[in-house]
């Protein structure tokens, strides 16, 4: 569902280390995240994998940087029409979950919740085992789930 124009174009804007902590490594896996919670809720997979993708997009640095979801979704809306192709309510998904995901919110749609919990269920990545407390969905509260996603994040690559 991602073009690859949509990838170059996000990469070329993006300020931060390509392979880090808040990059493509971390996408991919909020992707897979999303799209298995995703298919057992009922959430829009194509708004939970641009969410992937733009969430930490316009991040300013690591640390704390509390605008990047507010950037990120003003960066999809400059996308909307060329890139981004979704109807008004399905783009009102995106740019609420992109928006509010690190603000620690747990209620809203499936989709929104959806992306919340598959960015959450990256923590490890930052040495932070997610707690089903602050997840949204029944599904990622799953121990198994919250398992297998912490073991992913736990993984270096390259």
């Amino acid at each position: 569902m991602i073009s690859k124009e949509l990838i170059r174009v996000i990469r070329d804007e993006f300020k931060l280390d390509w392979g880090g902590i808040h990059g493509a490594p971390h996408w991919a896996r909020v992707r897979e995240n999303g799209i298995r919670i995703g298919k057992l809720v009922g959430a829009n997979l194509e708004v939970v994998e641009l969410f992937a993708f733009l969430h930490d997009s316009r991040r300013l640095v690591d640390g704390s940087d509390p605008e990047h979801g507010k950037r990120a979704a003003e960066f999809a809306h400059s996308l909307r029409g060329s890139l981004i192709i979704l109807s008004n309510e399905d783009f009102e998904l995106l740019s609420e979950a992109c928006q509010y995901h690190s603000n620690g919110r747990t209620e809203a749609d499936i989709t929104v919740q959806t992306c919340w919990d598959s960015d959450r269920l990256d923590l490890g990545r930052v040495g932070i085992k997610p707690e089903a407390k602050y997840l949204c969905t029944d599904i990622a509260k799953d121990p198994a789930i919250i398992k297998w996603a912490y073991v992913r994040s736990l993984i270096k690559k390259g």
